[in-house]
């Protein structure tokens, strides 16, 4: 099956989960779902074999003029051949936590360590907390990869 028909077969799927779906790339569709939908939507491409998880990335986007909070953003990427669909989620910074989906695709695991540790996204039901990259002394609530992170050198400056 071509890219656009794989693409065409997620926008199909996902519809229903998903509040808009853009066409960023000639190869790949993302889907903007609640954080209610998430593990449906994720369920929904395993259960169909849509593809496999490539990949569980993150923007940060900090308060802008007219908002309370920021908001994290969590990007699931499943892959098909050359066609990549992304599952997009915003959390608030006050409440940033989405549910694991290593029940689902075991091989999340590396990538759900990654958000809590880098981010602050608490991953919920994870079955492994441990860090991944940072050393067991670093800090509890500084986030290494948050625009607002001022490196531990300068802070103690």
């Amino acid at each position: 099956m071509d890219v656009e028909n794989r693409l065409q077969q997620a926008e199909a799927l996902l519809q229903p989960l998903a509040g808009a779906m853009l066409r960023k790339e000639d190869n790949r569709l993302d889907a903007v779902v609640e954080l209610k939908n998430l593990k449906a939507a994720v369920k929904l491409l395993a259960d169909t074999r849509w593809g496999y998880l490539m990949a569980i990335s993150f923007l940060d986007h900090p308060v802008e003029e007219g908002q309370d909070e920021g908001v994290i953003e969590v990007i699931y990427f499943f892959a098909s051949g050359a066609a990549v669909t992304g599952l997009r989620v915003v959390v608030p910074y006050s409440k940033a936590a989405v549910p694991s989906i290593c029940d689902i695709f075991p091989n999340a695991t590396l990538y759900e360590r990654e958000l809590m540790e880098m981010m602050g996204v608490d991953v919920e039901g994870t079955p492994v907390r441990d860090r991944l990259v940072l050393s067991d002394d670093w800090p509890e609530g500084i986030y290494p990869l948050r625009k607002s992170f001022i490196s531990l050198d300068k802070a103690s400056a």
